[in-house]
């Protein structure tokens, strides 16, 4: 068992002990509790990346069948002339729980639109679904980015709950234990030389 070191003697050392081992305590209670409200909201991120990485597949699929279409009907010189000249902005937002924070859903701002080569219908559905595909594709890559994040909290949070209940709580304790021990033996010695004292001056006194 780890003894603290560092105490200061008598009864100061046994305050000194008592307030840390205090602190400890109420520390280990936050730390559950954050624990708790972390595992809660990585379970439920987690579950969101998933439905987020279905919302993306679904998005690339049809953003590939419009450009298929759009291909078969114009061509490759059609698609060039569509293409945008400035690329997507993105924009993420941030949450943060119990002092973590970790990616929230994004924003996606499109490029300014170009003019749709005429007889070409499957143009603009195809800049659709590549939007909603690029915007399923930002959400999904939060998602991804918050459970890794909040995951690593999780695990650090555990860590330190362990770091608390497996080390500094018990050598606290021990030390104190071990502090209230040498005071009761010191007190005791105390009280026999006290004893021994009125003892002696008794029978100095007694002619």
């Amino acid at each position: 068992m780890t003894v603290i070191a560092g105490v200061p003697p008598g009864r100061a050392g046994r305050m000194w002990l008592r307030r840390r081992l205090d602190a400890a305590q109420r520390g280990r209670q936050q730390l559950d509790r954050k624990l708790r409200i972390l595992a809660a909201e990585l379970g439920r991120i987690e579950l969101l990346a998933e439905q987020r990485r279905h919302e993306w597949e679904a998005g690339c699929e049809q953003a590939r069948y419009w450009l298929i279409r759009a291909a078969l009907l114009g061509g490759q010189d059609a698609l060039a002339a569509a293409a945008p000249v400035q690329p997507a902005a993105v924009r993420l937002g941030s949450v943060t729980i119990m002092g973590a924070s970790y990616p929230a859903d994004g924003a996606v701002l499109p490029p300014a639109q170009v003019t749709r080569p005429v007889g070409n219908a499957a143009l603009e559905p195809a800049r659709a679904a590549f939007e909603a595909a690029l915007l399923a594709g930002v959400r999904c890559a939060s998602a991804q980015a918050a459970a890794r994040q909040l995951g690593a909290e999780v695990g650090l949070t555990r860590q330190r709950v362990r770091a608390l209940d497996q080390r500094w709580l018990p050598a606290l304790r021990q030390s104190l234990a071990l502090l209230e021990i040498s005071l009761e033996q010191a007190e005791q010695e105390d009280n026999v030389r006290l004893r021994r004292g009125a003892d002696q001056r008794v029978r100095r006194s007694v002619p």
